[in-house]
């Protein structure tokens, strides 16, 4: 009797063990995924995933306009041209052209009037001789690499949704600097009696990186934010024309600019919406 029973156990579970694996892969069938959609039993989807904005073997062009808020003593605003070419929808190589006009002493902040007032009327015996050291970075070209890792969208009023993204520029490149003292000079006419001496220019080598985003405003144009650090390495101030400096301190120049990119070529039709 037990060996009855257990060839009888047998002849059931053979059958069974081999129809598990065609159930298996019943349920894995897309017609099998498109009757669990079509009776709403599908997963919410990512809708992260669907770009509504390709980059990828097209190119860049920007034109930007910015300040440097970190340059106590002049005011530098800047215009720059990008331009780059995206090799992925993360990554891109990119060249950019900077120029920031010199508009002699209407750039001077009130701090240098400020010192150069208070150096004259100090009662040292040194004030007469005070200088204060001051640069204008006038013209700039970089290279660079841009890496784009976020990408997302915003529901700003229900249904009006804006496509971005966010990315870090990290690159090499050269600042063409003009140099100044600004003096006491009573012979400009009338106050403040604030006076530049032009020096000569210099070039320096500069690292830069900073980070940016970009809304896409149609699958062509964009509004880009943007702000980037310039280093580079100089003397330190100085203020006694008698008295030389040799030591050196790192300077940065910070650009923060907004201003409107376009893609090209077009971008290929899409066959479904997001």
């Amino acid at each position: 009797m037990r060996t009855i029973m257990s060839l009888k156990t047998w002849l059931i579970a053979i059958p069974l063990l081999l129809c598990a694996p065609q159930i298996a892969q019943a349920e894995d069938h897309p017609a099998t995924e498109a009757l669990a959609d079509s009776q709403g039993e599908q997963g919410p989807p990512n809708v992260v995933q669907n770009r509504f904005f390709l980059k990828t073997g097209r190119l860049e062009a920007s034109g930007m306009g910015g300040y440097v808020p970190n340059n106590p003593m002049v005011k530098r605003f800047v215009a720059s041209l990008l331009g780059a070419y995206h090799f992925s929808e993360t990554f891109a190589a990119e060249g950019a052209f900077l120029f920031s006009p010199d508009l002699g002493k209407n750039d001077l902040k009130g701090l240098t009037h400020t010192l150069v007032d208070i150096a004259h009327t100090g009662s040292g015996t040194d004030s007469a001789a005070f200088q204060q050291p001051l640069d204008k970075m006038v013209m700039g070209a970089t290279f660079a690499a841009r890496w784009a890792p976020f990408y997302g969208k915003i529901n700003l009023i229900g249904e009006s949704v804006i496509n971005f993204d966010a990315y870090g520029v990290m690159g090499l490149g050269m600042l063409s600097l003009q140099q100044y003292y600004a003096v006491y000079d009573e012979g400009v006419g009338q106050p403040p009696y604030t006076n530049l001496v032009t020096q000569e220019k210099k070039v320096v080598i500069t690292p830069n990186f900073g980070l940016g985003f970009n809304f896409f405003l149609n699958q062509a144009m964009a509004l880009k934010i943007d702000a980037r650090s310039y280093f580079y390495v100089g003397k330190k101030p100085q203020y006694d024309p008698n008295v030389e400096v040799t030591d050196s301190r790192l300077y940065n120049n910070f650009v923060a600019s907004v201003g409107l990119s376009f893609f090209i070529p077009e971008m290929k039709k899409r066959m479904y919406n997001f």
